[in-house]
């Protein structure tokens, strides 16, 4: 039995993933924001599953700071905006896995459980589109701005209205 904090602005989807830790003989708890989790960490816990978007904010940059206050904890970031850029920043942040939403509860586990990368791990069939290409480009200049909507525009450009619009779509996919 292991104790996982989860750290996600959605409170529907943190009650599901808590009851489906908790039958699995999980101890599970939950924090809203970044201020929840860094109180909730006067007991730190074994895992922590991070949401990248946290009420607009980003959670790596909450994720340095997890590290320093539980540095043997396993961090999951779990993303509906997922992205290659981020998924990268995320492991050279300290992160031992990235996944992407829609995962289910063994997919969480088993993304924790994971000690080392998977050599075998299947290349994907075709290239990805034009679309995704876009998306993991604006995802890439905008990790590269510290989530800065305003300068990411700038630098792409672009109108910062645009750039928020498209960034507020879900990323496409391959």
């Amino acid at each position: 039995m292991s104790d996982i904090l989860h750290i996600d602005d959605d409170a529907v989807f943190a009650a599901l993933l808590a009851r489906g830790l908790a039958r699995r003989g999980h101890q599970p708890r939950h924090a809203a924001n970044g201020a929840d989790a860094l109180a909730a960490l006067q007991t730190p816990p074994e895992a922590m599953i991070l949401d990248l978007n946290l009420d607009g904010d980003s959670g790596l940059r909450l994720l340095p700071q997890l590290l320093a206050r539980a540095p043997a904890a396993r961090i999951l970031v779990l993303t509906g905006y997922a992205s290659i850029a981020t998924a990268v920043e995320a492991v050279k942040l300290g992160a031992v896995n990235y996944l992407a939403k829609p995962a289910s509860v063994d997919d969480i586990l088993a993304a924790l459980a994971m000690v080392e990368a998977d050599p075998e791990c299947a290349l994907p069939e075709a290239p990805m589109s034009l679309k995704r290409v876009s998306w993991e480009h604006l995802q890439r200049v905008l990790a590269e701005h510290d989530g800065n909507v305003s300068a990411t525009a700038r630098a792409l450009n672009m109108h910062r209205r645009t750039l928020q619009r498209m960034l507020a779509k879900r990323p496409v996919r391959s």
